[in-house]
């Protein structure tokens, strides 16, 4: 892998990643760019302990532009975009619109491939390898910031999701703070350490998926994809490597070889769910760390304790048809799931590659 790292016209920081060492990365964002304004603020919710970003700025972010628009495509001839070159294999760059900016975080955007209609299912493995290259190396350049303490890794794929550009691409944050739901799994880990005198609890859940099986999507040498026992989504999938670590820097090299192989595989499973003929199936991918600091508050746990995992699922529940976050969901934030996890985890098995 090549890195190449540039300023966009603006002075947001835009980084090359590049399959091929000869590869030269010298094109000039040509765009007539004021330098970037935000107005990111972080709030503490007292009733709820968590925070929440409160971000005006992105209400003028671009929104669903004409494909021979889109902002992550190459620049070309007069038609200027976020990326100055005429053709890319992996780039990521500072977001124009962020959530979190300053001493409330950062945010960028990872574009996995410069071809617009694509999908991260149609990327090589050799490509969607490059990808997590490109996320273990901003995991840890941005672990370094001051200003972040939990990093984040994630992709939305489709409008029923949110998607606002269809270029494939997806985001990384740097969070201020530990997420509240990191937080909800180191307590829970915390407190099952000392309930069984030092058990690791995502050791056990995995345990206890690959025993029962009934679960079990996909297993490989090195990774292994389940369906939760509580699954919270219609279709959802945990993605583990059997070797704990707690972030993609502690990936060992098999687990990294393998990793394209079994995404790429699960990703094409989940656009076949619901059978030929329909639309592309939206779902949100999203890579759980460790946090970088902040661990002090969870007593009895340290960052070995947690483990990196996946969690892919989708919003869709049937052909044609949304799972809502109402008012048990979004009022309590108790999930009524409509697909039984060994009902989902059967068909995600069916719709195996040949």
């Amino acid at each position: 892998m090549k890195k190449t790292s540039t300023r966009l016209a603006d002075g947001r920081e835009l980084i090359y990643y590049d399959s091929r060492d000869d590869v030269v990365r010298d094109a000039a964002d040509r765009r007539p760019l004021d330098p970037t304004s935000t107005t990111s603020e972080i709030r503490h919710d007292a009733l709820l302990g968590d925070s929440v970003a409160i971000a005006s700025h992105r209400q003028g972010r671009t929104y669903h532009p004409p494909a021979d628009e889109c902002p992550l495509c190459p620049s070309e001839g007069g038609r200027l975009s976020e990326i100055p070159d005429s053709s890319y294999d992996v780039v990521v760059f500072e977001n124009r619109f962020p959530s979190l900016a300053g001493d409330s975080g950062r945010c960028e955007v990872v574009c996995f491939t410069s071809d617009h209609n694509a999908s991260f299912a149609d990327l090589t493995e050799e490509q969607a390898g490059l990808v997590l290259d490109a996320w273990t190396d901003r995991t840890a350049e941005l672990s370094h910031l001051s200003a972040v303490e939990q990093v984040f890794c994630f992709e939305n794929r489709g409008a029923e999701i949110g998607v606002t550009l269809g270029h494939p691409h997806g985001q990384i944050y740097g969070y201020p703070f530990t997420t509240p739901r990191t937080a909800l799994m180191l307590r829970s880990a915390a407190a099952h350490k000392e309930a069984t005198g030092g058990g690791n609890l995502f050791d056990h859940v995995v345990e206890q998926e690959r025993a029962d099986g009934s679960r079990i999507v996909l297993e490989d040498e090195h990774w292994v994809a389940f369906v939760p026992y509580a699954a919270h989504w219609p279709y959802e999938v945990h993605l583990y490597p059997k070797r704990r670590v707690p972030d993609l820097l502690a990936l060992d090299e098999d687990a990294r070889t393998e990793f394209p192989k079994v995404y790429l595989e699960l990703l094409r499973r989940f656009d076949r769910i619901f059978g030929e003929g329909e639309p592309p199936t939206p779902y949100i991918a999203a890579w759980h760390q460790a946090p970088f600091g902040g661990l002090e508050q969870f007593e009895g746990v340290s960052r070995d304790d947690f483990a990196l995992h996946l969690e892919l699922f989708t919003i869709r529940r049937t052909s044609g048809k949304l799972k809502f976050l109402a008012g048990s969901e979004s009022g309590m934030n108790v999930f009524i799931n409509d697909v039984p996890p060994e009902t989902a985890a059967q068909r995600l098995r069916e719709v195996a590659s040949s």
